[in-house]
């Protein structure tokens, strides 16, 4: 089960970290990612870090302002956002799957629920 936390309304230009904590299976087997949807649009992958959290994989177009991170000791994975801007507004997943690749391509073993973030202009 993944769960995930920290979301909510922010204002322009500010920060979050978002949580997402694992149960039920051996955390540190997984490759961890984040997502997010905005209504009407696809969801999009935002990075994903391999399973001991020494490498991990962002896309060209997020690039700088998203870092994510995990701490297999916690079975938490995070996702820090700065400099927040309105289009940054969707609802964030993370997913799990013992294949890094399998969520590149948006096809991971198991999804979180979400957490909202809005962000006011």
């Amino acid at each position: 089960q993944l769960v995930e936390s920290g979301g909510g309304l922010v204002q322009v230009g500010g920060s979050l970290r978002l949580t997402c904590a694992a149960s039920g299976r051996t955390f540190s087997s997984y490759a961890m990612g984040w997502f997010r949807q905005a209504p009407g649009k696809e969801r999009e992958f935002l990075g994903g870090t391999i399973k001991s959290g020494s490498s991990t994989y962002y896309p060209d177009s997020v690039k700088g302002r998203f870092t994510i991170s995990r701490d297999n000791s916690k079975d938490t994975a995070y996702l820090q956002i700065n400099n927040l801007k309105p289009e940054d507004t969707a609802v964030y997943l993370c997913a799990a799957d013992q294949s890094l690749h399998n969520l590149v391509v948006v096809n991971p073993e198991f999804w979180g629920q979400g957490t909202q973030v809005t962000v006011s202009s």
